[in-house]
């Protein structure tokens, strides 16, 4: 199979176009502005969602400029998302790096997440297309929604798969799906197409979060994220989602309780971890990955064969145990 690495090598030159029209894009006139941004983007992580776009384009077309101002917006957005979430989350680190609340203050970080905000609309505004710019605000719409939707769920302890599904295809799935859809528009791609894109996006957002939601249960270095984060910020996965359903087991009304106080200390943490996996919680969650993963390789089965269509199926299939 494919690996990740080698499919960003095959689509390096679109890369490396997108990565200085960023550049361009993020340039200012203040002097601390620029130096905030330069040590953030230093740390650029996969860049999958421009990767989508760009391997959706070549799909149904070719990569344009404006396929690469649409994956700039994209990406410009989702980096605007992660730095508001660090200053709501109050979090130190990201991927092991500082924050940039974290260095400089919650004030520096909003301003420069709007400014982030800000380029993501010129760049859509370049397309020429308001399929495009009409995406992107409601991408930003749904990220927002979905924050919202995971602090109610937290907060009045809503714990059932249907409210934790409807907040990751909000806050994570969405920003997949409007990437493929941006391809899609670049390229005069059907509707038909753009329909099987779509759901496959859908499905591949959804994988992504339940596997970042397993590192949440055991340390990586991957991805810099410390274990039981999550629980610590009240958020409550799928893992101990599935674990929790399953009301026969005599420890199961101490763990209800448990998850619903407004605070853990790391023991507690380590209880609910150590229940969710002992609990079959990871396999449950895993054997889901591996579900969704596979109807999304079918989907593409409907679309143009090429190395694109190869590397997409690859791309969600990485995601799978």
């Amino acid at each position: 199979m494919i690996t990740v690495s080698e499919i960003r090598e095959s689509i390096a030159p679109e890369l490396r176009v997108l990565n200085e029209r960023m550049a361009a894009a993020l340039d200012s006139s203040n002097e601390l502005m620029n130096q905030v941004i330069h040590n953030y983007m230093q740390s650029k992580g996969k860049q999958l969602r421009p990767m989508l776009v760009i391997l959706t384009a070549k799909l149904f077309g070719t990569v344009t400029p404006e396929v690469i101002s649409a994956a700039a917006a994209v990406e410009l957005l989702h980096n605007a998302s992660l730095i508001h979430d660090d200053v709501v989350d109050d979090s130190d680190t990201r991927h092991g790096r500082k924050t940039i609340n974290a260095v400089w203050d919650n004030h520096i970080a909003v301003l420069v997440g709007d400014f982030f905000v800000s380029g993501a609309l010129r760049q859509a505004i370049l397309t020429r297309d308001l399929r495009v710019i009409d995406a992107v605000g409601h991408l930003g719409q749904m990220l927002s929604v979905g924050e919202m939707d995971q602090i109610c769920n937290a907060r009045f302890h809503t714990l059932d798969e249907e409210n934790y599904f409807k907040v990751i295809s909000h806050k994570t799935a969405s920003l997949f799906v409007s990437c493929v859809r941006m391809g899609c528009f670049t390229v005069g791609a059907s509707d038909e197409d753009l329909a099987v894109m779509s759901e496959y996006a859908e499905l591949f957002g959804r994988c992504f979060q339940l596997r970042d939601d397993i590192y949440d249960y055991f340390p990586s270095d991957d991805i810099g994220k410390p274990t039981g984060n999550d629980l610590r910020e009240g958020k409550i996965t799928l893992p101990l989602l599935y674990a929790l359903s399953l009301t026969d087991d005599s420890r199961h009304d101490e763990m209800l309780e448990l998850s619903r106080r407004e605070s853990l200390d790391s023991g507690e943490i380590r209880r609910l971890i150590d229940y969710a996996v002992e609990m079959g919680g990871i396999d449950y969650t895993f054997a889901m990955i591996d579900r969704l993963a596979e109807q999304a390789c079918e989907l593409l089965d409907r679309i143009p064969q090429c190395e694109a269509t190869d590397a997409l199926r690859a791309l969600v299939r990485s995601l799978k145990n």
